[in-house]
């Protein structure tokens, strides 16, 4: 990047650019749209078990359950599950509230741990505190399962999580929403955990052109216990009912969609590196940059930079003045928020929560962003420092 001043994009800067992806592959999109009107199953048709089959090859993962949503995923993970009153699931409280909102919708006690400061991950520590106060101080509650959240797209550290998880008699479920297409030491993060989830909502890395979401196991038995409930609990016809359900199906439009999006996925992975890199090159000593544990590769669900000594939503303003759009997650963390905050709390407290609601802001990420746009965004943070 030169030194002299860069001139704004003509185009507006997209926060994440949906539309030159559509432009891509646009044609097959439109004779795959066609396909289904043609042969007109818009509810469990082909496409959506052909979209399972893929998934199932590309996250080395025996089965895959596609449903309506991402949260409909985590739902029903946990209704697979039996999670209910009297339990206790230990989730992050810097995450998307659906995390969190499953749990309690369920019955259950979702307690708050902190995160990592580096990765912006669960914090061992923290939810070892966390379990061992529910032990001691909540003798109604039964720690039953934590549910990780490779937040950004980055993997959580789910080697030390599932010690952890094991030691005290937990069950993990992966909320990867936010990093389909991400490894953990070689191996997809769709791969970890007793069940791991993910969202195809259009923003993330591999979206769809509407809600959606699946479940990914190698157990045959949850399996099918997912393919029931995602179905009002549908045993062998639809008479027969063998538990409670939901309405929880994926739309075969969508899936025909997501097929397509997935023949350039790893291509795009790459690309999304690549400008992941340039940001960092970049601006590595300027502000904090996104940190990657070894052996991980994130899937830059979103590019995050730590600003300590300057609030985010002020940078945010700036930047919007150059017209450069940004997103900050999450202001107002979990426990805070008046849906939960008479939930249970690590005992230690949440600081690096609080620390990084007030200090992570978020940059425009996609596979297309130009290298003249980055600079331009660059150049807009790097005048906010000197």
């Amino acid at each position: 990047m030169t030194e002299t001043k860069m001139e704004k994009p003509s185009q507006p800067i997209q926060f994440i650019d949906l539309k030159s992806q559509q432009d891509r592959i646009r044609p097959e999109i439109d004779k795959s749209i066609q396909k289904v009107l043609d042969h007109g199953q818009y509810v469990m048709g082909p496409e959506v078990f052909e979209l399972e089959k893929q998934l199932a090859e590309f996250s080395h993962r025996k089965y895959v359950v596609s449903c309506a949503s991402g949260t409909d995923a985590l739902t029903m993970a946990l209704m697979a599950m039996e999670v209910g009153p009297g339990q206790a699931v230990f989730v992050p409280s810097f995450t998307f509230t659906a995390t969190a909102e499953v749990v309690a919708a369920l019955g259950a006690t979702p307690v708050f741990v902190d995160v990592d400061e580096h990765t912006f991950n669960l914090c061992s520590d923290s939810l070892e505190q966390a379990i061992d106060m529910v032990k001691k101080d909540y003798s109604s509650l039964k720690p039953s399962a934590v549910i990780p959240v490779d937040l950004f797209g980055q993997p959580a550290d789910h080697d030390q999580i599932k010690e952890i998880a094991d030691k005290n008699g937990l069950w993990v479920l992966v909320d990867a929403a936010q990093s389909a297409g991400a490894t953990y030491k070689g191996k997809s993060t769709l791969s970890k955990g007793l069940m791991a989830t993910t969202s195809f909502f259009p923003a993330k890395p591999l979206g769809a052109y509407g809600d959606g979401g699946a479940i990914f196991t190698d157990d045959e038995g949850l399996a099918a216990k997912l393919k029931a409930i995602r179905i009002h609990g549908q045993g062998s016809d639809r008479n027969e009912n063998i538990c409670i359900g939901l309405t929880g199906r994926l739309d075969t439009l969508q899936a025909a969609i997501l097929i397509e999006k997935l023949n350039i996925f790893r291509e795009e992975i790459n690309l999304r590196q690549k400008v992941a890199d340039y940001y960092t090159d970049h601006l590595k000593d300027v502000v904090q940059v996104p940190y990657v544990m070894d052996g991980c590769a994130s899937v830059w669900a979103q590019y995050t930079l730590r600003i300590p000594g300057k609030n985010n939503l002020d940078l945010q303003k700036v930047l919007k003045e150059k017209e450069i759009p940004t997103a900050v997650y999450y202001p107002r963390p979990l426990h805070l928020q008046p849906a939960y905050n008479k939930f249970p709390v690590a005992p230690d407290g949440l600081r690096n929560t609080m620390q990084l609601s007030e200090q992570v802001i978020s940059l425009p990420m996609s596979p297309y962003v130009a290298e003249a746009t980055q600079d331009y965004i660059i150049e807009g943070i790097t005048k906010e420092f000197q």
